[in-house]
């Protein structure tokens, strides 16, 4: 009896230290290449696979089991990371321009043909729902099409000169080690846009993850990989390293990286900026977004209401251009908060692998912690609670991260009070009523943070006043579209505490270069420019 109890008793030690996976969650997994057997992933690749650092645990937001465990970077195989994208940057510097579009093209096809599998993982591991993850997805393989035309584009510019016989030309040229730093809300698409611009470029790329989100990251790599190993590129062309902050700090504080893009927080961000810019490299940052709509007395209800709806309440109000703040018309204040209201009390929440679910958890317990102070602060500051303000604790909701849509109705509009600056990463929506258009752009732009805005509204003239010099001064500014959602055709990012940094279409590909302006004298002569005589 004794060895029997011995016996059962190593059993369910062995049991607690074992993953025990649902068939959801196995599922999706092995659809991506993810291993469902009780194994720890390895976090580092840098042309092969390896980690034997700290483990990470991947955890699922809407059920708490544990996914995976992975491997995370030793400060050794980090440095060892680093130098092979150094070397593998200096031979990617030599392949054409429209060869290395080549290569994206046929990175597009691969994680086009996984498009589905792969917004399923996003949805299984970060939490916002499958369509939301599918288009997370759709996201990189749009940016890898805008990469491929932009490898035949990346043209820099002739410039006359004064003095005859010369010719100015600006020339784009590689940068070198791109380091990009990203979030848990975009685990796919971030990395994607820094990526697709970063090869065409000519550079290396290294990314670290979230470490909360470690199982994207190694199904993302694992596709582009086989693409550049296929083609006899170094795999070092695009590493991954796993980690915690240590791993961050390294890779932000390493002279080796050129440039760093972080996505993140403000508070991070400004660390961030502050280490890169003291050793001269550059820094692309993506920081806090505090969005705002404004809904004028004109405005389309039919479009107004839902989009200020999924701005607010998609992926759980985690994504940086999420709707935090409502400003109301007083003529439709109350017509529009009561349409807003309904459908936030119909909204379906539940698994977000489920086609029918619109509202998805939260992706960590820390959030629920964000969630319920922002809300306390709320009420104690004797706001009117529309809907929400409360964590789902029936069951199968209690077991996840799951809380309620909030609209609040704070008693002070002013954009000085906590209530207005700051950004609460969760589906907290403040609304207030203004008075007339001046009002409304003047709370817009009195908080720290300028990523995303939109304006409501049928007028052309206030559409004028909006978008021009005394309107909204976000990097995105919107009309009779929601604050969320942007395609990659132009360029993403935001103003003042948001980082100034910009991601994906537009202009954005001139940072992950370096420029050279070149005079080049083809004469027989050699004047000074601006007549400058310095004959002996």
């Amino acid at each position: 009896m004794v060895v029997g109890r011995r016996v059962v008793a190593r059993h369910s030690a062995w049991l607690a230290r074992t993953r025990r996976l649902s068939s959801r969650a196995s599922s999706v997994l092995s659809s991506v290449d993810i291993p469902t057997a009780d194994q720890e992933l390895s976090g580092v690749y840098d042309g092969s696979w390896k980690g034997s650092g700290d483990v990470l645990k991947s955890i699922c937001p809407t059920t708490g089991e544990v996914l995976a465990r992975v491997k995370s970077a030793t400060p050794e195989e980090l440095r060892d990371a680093l130098a092979k994208s150094r070397d593998a940057y200096r031979y990617f510097r030599t392949v054409p321009a429209p060869r290395r579009g080549e290569i994206l093209r046929q990175i597009r096809y691969a994680l086009s043909n996984k498009r589905d599998e792969l917004g399923a993982l996003v949805s299984l591991e970060m939490g916002k729902i499958r369509t939301e993850g599918i288009g997370e997805v759709q996201e990189f393989v749009d940016i890898c099409d805008y990469g491929v035309g932009l490898s035949r584009m990346m043209n820099g510019r002739v410039v006359s000169s004064e003095r005859p016989g010369h010719s100015i030309v600006e020339v784009p040229n590689p940068l070198g080690v791109v380091a990009v730093l990203s979030a848990f809300n975009f685990p796919v698409a971030v990395y994607g846009w820094n990526l697709a611009l970063s090869l065409a470029a000519g550079n290396a790329t290294l990314w670290k993850p979230s470490p909360s989100t470690p199982l994207c990251s190694i199904a993302v790599t694992k596709i582009v990989s086989r693409v550049l190993e296929e083609n006899g590129i170094p795999g070092a062309v695009a590493s991954l390293v796993i980690g915690g902050k240590d791993v961050g700090e390294a890779v932000v504080e390493d002279k080796g990286i050129d440039m760093v893009s972080f996505t993140g927080s403000e508070a991070v961000g400004r660390a961030v900026g502050k280490v890169v810019q003291s050793r001269f490299g550059k820094v692309l940052l993506e920081l806090g977004g505090n969005n705002a709509a404004v809904i004028m007395p004109d405005a389309d209800m039919s479009l107004a209401v839902p989009a200020v709806f999924f701005g607010a309440v998609g992926t759980a109000g985690q994504r940086c251009t999420s709707t935090r703040r409502l400003y109301l018309h007083r003529d439709i204040a109350s017509e529009f908060l009561a349409k807003l209201e309904k459908l936030y009390r119909s909204v379906r929440v539940g698994d977000p692998l489920a086609k029918e679910t619109l509202l998805g958890p939260l992706h960590t317990q820390n959030a629920i912690s964000i969630y319920h102070d922002a809300v306390g602060y709320l009420r104690d500051a004797g706001a009117e609670i529309i809907a929400g303000g409360e964590r789902y604790d029936a069951p199968p909701l209690d077991q996840g991260n799951f809380v309620k849509p909030t609209i609040a109705l704070p008693k002070s509009a002013d954009p000085k009070d906590r209530i207005w600056r700051t950004e609460t990463f969760a589906p907290v929506l403040c609304a207030a009523v203004f008075e007339d258009v001046e009002q409304a752009i003047e709370w817009n732009n009195a908080v720290p943070q300028g990523l995303s805005s939109t304006l409501f509204t049928r007028d052309l003239r206030t559409v004028g006043k909006w978008i021009g010099p005394e309107g909204s001064d976000a990097g995105i500014v919107n009309v009779n579209v929601g604050t969320s959602g942007a395609e990659i055709g132009a360029a993403f990012g935001g103003n003042k505490s948001t980082g100034w940094g910009r991601e994906s279409g537009g202009d954005a590909w001139k940072q992950y270069v370096r420029w050279s302006a070149c005079t080049i004298n083809f004469s027989d002569k050699a004047p000074l420019a601006q007549g400058v005589d310095f004959s002996a």
